[in-house]
């Protein structure tokens, strides 16, 4: 099986990545399989599924 390629792979970009302040470290909100979380920390080039631009001006640079 091939590895899904996209420019996004970075957690820290991801609206999913969030922060807890009772832990003081971040968590990824996503429940994944294992089989998804096996292929994201083995693979370099494997991008997550469940990836989700937290950049909200995406949409607005898009339209112009």
């Amino acid at each position: 099986m091939r590895d899904k390629a996209s420019p996004y792979t970075s957690c820290d970009l991801c609206c999913n990545y969030q922060y807890d302040e009772e832990d003081e470290c971040y968590y990824c909100l996503v429940d994944m399989d294992q089989d998804d979380y096996y292929r994201f920390l083995a693979g370099s080039r494997y991008s997550c599924p469940y990836f989700r631009n937290n950049d909200e001006y995406e949409v607005v640079r898009h339209q112009a």
